[in-house]
């Protein structure tokens, strides 16, 4: 049995790796703004300490995986993008890596998402990577219709750059991020009903497969990188999207 802390667990594609990963008998730490072991909201300064704090208080003896997967599509709140999106993950991958470090075979994954390759604000990218929150938050205020995207690219560009370090992949932690495409989520609630949105998503995210997937398509995914025994995939951002990824960039992988 592993001990695993899953952020944004109340609904949604985290909700339902939860589920999957209890059922396979595994002890589930869940965290978010209701309905969750831990009740916090990682946009927060607050929000964040407090998720390390209760995380040290319920699993003393370390965290086997931790699924960073809190997230929000900042429809009419950039800032708020930005603040979960990226540092709020970040907050909790790091704030949580003494945690990991205490397992014999630590596992992180944080969800990213096929939008982070779809435009993007380079001044958004740029402040998010270098740590600062607040230049961030402005950068995305003047390109709102990229806060999600650039959030997330974000957040693609730090798993890479930092999974391979002496820290994480060198201390034998692996980090990893999937990147979900169109799932029926409560993010997504309306698509079939709403013809403007509806064109949209077939146009950002094209499928090869005949419907958009379920939370649970997604929860395997995420339930194997979290219990694997290998140590091996090491850096990479597993599209399970229903092949949105190859349909848009056929010649690169």
């Amino acid at each position: 049995m592993r001990t695993i802390l899953i952020t944004g667990a109340a609904s949604g594609i985290n909700a339902a790796t939860a589920t999957h990963l209890r059922a396979a008998g595994h002890r589930v730490i869940t965290a978010d703004l209701r309905d969750a072991n831990i009740i916090v909201d990682l946009a927060t300064e607050a929000g964040r300490a407090a998720l390390i704090a209760e995380a040290e208080r319920l699993a003393p003896d370390g965290l086997d995986s931790v699924v960073a997967g809190a997230g929000v599509t900042g429809a009419g709140n950039p800032a708020l993008a930005v603040r979960v999106n990226y540092f709020g993950a970040l907050a909790t991958l790091e704030g949580l890596y003494p945690l990991l470090a205490r397992s014999f075979a630590p596992r992180a994954i944080a969800l990213v998402s096929t939008a982070s390759r779809l435009r993007t604000s380079a001044g958004t990218v740029a402040a998010c990577l270098a740590g600062d929150e607040a230049r961030a938050i402005d950068a995305a205020a003047a390109d709102p219709a990229t806060a999600y995207s650039s959030s997330k690219y974000a957040l693609a560009r730090w798993i890479r750059a930092r999974a391979v370090t002496p820290a994480w992949a060198g201390s034998g932690i692996t980090l990893n991020g999937v990147a979900p495409g169109g799932v029926y989520t409560p993010m997504t609630a309306g698509v079939d009903d709403n013809p403007e949105f509806r064109a949209i998503m077939t146009n950002t995210t094209p499928r090869a497969t005949g419907a958009y997937g379920q939370p649970e398509d997604l929860a395997e995914v995420i339930g194997w990188l979290a219990t694997a025994r290998t140590g091996f995939v090491v850096g990479q951002i597993l599209f399970a999207d229903g092949g949105t990824d190859a349909i848009l960039r056929p010649d690169d992988f």
